[in-house]
């Protein structure tokens, strides 16, 4: 059963789902770039911070070492070195020194090595972090093997030279200890102590004293054994607590998405709001209330672009000045035109804002207040009572079939001594009043049965069946119960299709519907003839139609908001249970029941319309379980 404010609401539910939601790497928000990230709101800045990392980290590969920036460092240093030494190489010539010319050698091929791997885009691969094992010894080789070979042929050819070549070898021994396993950092360490040790040693065999030499290497070979050993144990702290963060951003990109969701899929509209009256936020519930129809334009937005939204703004610029607003929230009305309004429950709450360029937690210069932000928190008053009346509905619905049991004993045995009373010889005057309690008795047996007939209680099981039998059946025998005839004169026409139609209902549940929906038309119809119209049609591949039109007046408005309440009723002797048994009977086979009151130019005024789910018809009498 489907009232008019429940299909307004799944209209805009259905409008929603049909929008298309924005890519997993943008924020729900839609604000332009110029916005500010609301940390406290949604956990958006840790959501953006994520998609950076991403962003640096396609691949997402959990074995990567995150080191990358130490990588292109190293190989821009390296190029930067070779440069640096081809320009000593051409200094010495302008001075006149003379050097060695496979020194010069060296330093040249060096440096193309060098800028070839920094530059050349095969070779990118090499100046990020590798994981396999046969890259790691590739990227070895080709830069601080390179570096060790280069650096210690230029110290061993000039160990006296003007430039001190030995404390290049500083690098590959510092990268080795960052990039490399412990083992095989320690193994370069030793291969360059030996070669400065060599280097040393190598005047003694012109008769030199190598001493002093012998022990400045040694005491250096010391230090980058303890450079090695710091710089390991730094990189691998880097690396672990970088990993921690990329986890912990994840997780926090996770639960913003989680969040972007539930506010997504929210019955209520939630709405973020500057001190300049910007919308920098809108769930689709909130834009589907600010406009009579659909959805309005994503955020951002003014609150002063439409004379409608005059209201709301003025209420939240006065709070945001205040910097207080009710707890239990106020009414706002918008008026989107002369025939359309509709008042909104605000609440509200705030939250101060960073300054442009700024992040959570940093404070504004000279101590200045942030910015005053308004989170809005919309509903629909109508969703709101309706809700209300649904909830005091449900409990009313079990207290009165609690009643409606206990009364049961009772009434039966009041029928049961009016009955034996009856058989007596009574006088007229005493079976009249006889007759007036066995009329009661009965009308109170009918209620019973309405009010258990709702009363929560085992689910039903679907089951498919053929309406077009079903209807034909009930409708002859309603017809025949109320002494109508049938035929072309009846004021009963009824329309059925050619085929066997199935559908997902209980053939006295849709018995118990149809004869309801009947029972109004004839009590409201002229006698004319085909003043009632019983229509069945499948009305598309998935759902059936059964439409009941009447020639009586349209229903008031008044009236038409209440048609689907329990004990609702225009007449002094109805019990108001009629209708909304039938929307009851509707929902528990997913089936919808709806008053539409058709043009004025159509002799047919009202209709109730039933919309149930096709399935294949049923062969025969038999019932298909689903």
């Amino acid at each position: 059963m489907v009232t008019g404010d429940r299909r307004r609401q799944d209209r805009r539910r259905n409008d929603r789902r049909q929008q298309p939601r924005p890519p997993l790497g943008e924020s729900w928000f839609g604000a332009d770039s110029d916005a500010v990230s609301a940390e406290s709101l949604f956990a958006l800045t840790a959501f953006e911070e994520a998609r950076e990392a991403r962003a640096r980290n396609p691949s997402g590969d959990p074995g990567e070492i995150p080191l990358s920036r130490i990588h292109r460092i190293y190989f821009a240093a390296r190029a930067a070195i070779g440069v640096s030494l081809v320009a000593a190489q051409v200094a010495l010539g302008l001075i006149g020194a003379r050097g060695s010319m496979t020194a010069v050698i060296v330093c040249i091929a060096y440096a193309v090595q060098a800028i070839t791997l920094w530059l050349l885009p095969r070779y990118t691969a090499l100046a990020e972090p590798q994981v396999r094992v046969a890259m790691r010894q590739r990227q070895w080789l080709a830069t601080i093997g390179v570096d060790l070979l280069a650096f210690s042929t230029l110290h061993l050819l000039e160990p006296s030279a003007p430039f001190n070549f030995g404390a290049l070898v500083v690098l590959p021994v510092l990268m080795g200890a960052v990039t490399t396993p412990r083992v095989l950092a320690l193994g370069t360490a030793a291969a360059v102590t030996l070669m400065l040790l060599v280097a040393a040693w190598t005047p003694s065999l012109a008769g030199a004293d190598v001493t002093s030499p012998m022990l400045q290497s040694g005491l250096a070979g010391v230090g980058l054994f303890v450079i090695t050993l710091l710089a390991g144990e730094l990189a691998g702290r880097l690396a672990r607590e970088e990993q921690a963060a990329r986890g912990g951003l994840e997780m926090a990109r996770q639960q913003a998405l989680l969040n972007r969701l539930v506010i997504e899929e929210m019955a209520d509209g939630v709405m973020v709001v500057d001190h300049r009256q910007r919308v920098r936020a809108a769930n689709p519930a909130a834009r589907a209330l600010l406009v009579a129809e659909g959805l309005s334009k994503p955020a951002p937005f003014n609150l002063g672009e439409r004379g409608a939204w005059q209201p709301l703004a003025l209420a939240v610029a006065g709070a945001l000045v205040d910097g207080e607003w009710p707890e239990g929230g106020r009414d706002v009305t918008l008026a989107f035109d002369e025939t359309h309004k509709r008042s909104l429950r605000l609440r509200m709450r705030f939250v101060h804002a960073a300054p442009l360029g700024r992040r959570a937690g940093d404070t504004a210069e000279g101590g200045a207040p942030r910015e005053p932000w308004a989170v809005l928190l919309l509903e629909d008053v109508r969703t709101a009572q309706s809700r209300m009346r649904q909830e005091k509905l449900a409990a009313m619905g079990r207290v009165s079939a609690g009643i409606a049991h206990e009364i049961r004993n009772p009434l039966a045995a009041i029928a049961q001594a009016n009955a034996l009373m009856l058989e007596d010889d009574l006088a007229l005057e005493q079976q009249r009043l006889a007759r007036i309690v066995a009329d009661n008795v009965e009308r109170l047996k009918r209620l019973v049965d309405d009010v258990m007939e709702v009363a929560p209680g085992a689910q039903p099981v679907p089951r498919v069946i053929d309406a077009r039998a079903e209807v034909a059946s009930a409708a002859a025998d309603w017809a025949t119960t109320v002494a109508l005839p049938l035929g072309t004169d009846s004021r009963l026409r009824v329309e059925l299709p050619s085929a066997a139609l199935g559908v997902v209902f209980d053939p006295e549940h849709l018995r118990r519907v149809l004869v309801n929906l009947l029972d109004n038309a004839r009590r409201h119809a002229s006698a004319a003839p085909g003043a009632i119209l019983l229509l069945l049609s499948d009305r598309d591949e998935s759902t059936a139609q059964l439409s009941v039109l009447s020639d009586s007046e349209p229903i008031a408005p008044e009236v038409e908001r209440y048609l689907f309440e329990p004990f609702f009723s225009t007449r002094s002797r109805g019990s108001g249970l009629g209708l909304y048994i039938c929307r009851e009977l509707c929902e528990r086979y997913d089936a919808s029941i709806e008053y539409r009151a058709r043009p004025a130019a159509e002799r047919w005024r009202n209709e109730f319309v039933v919309v149930m789910r096709r399935a294949r018809a049923p062969v025969g009498e038999t019932l298909l379980p689903l």
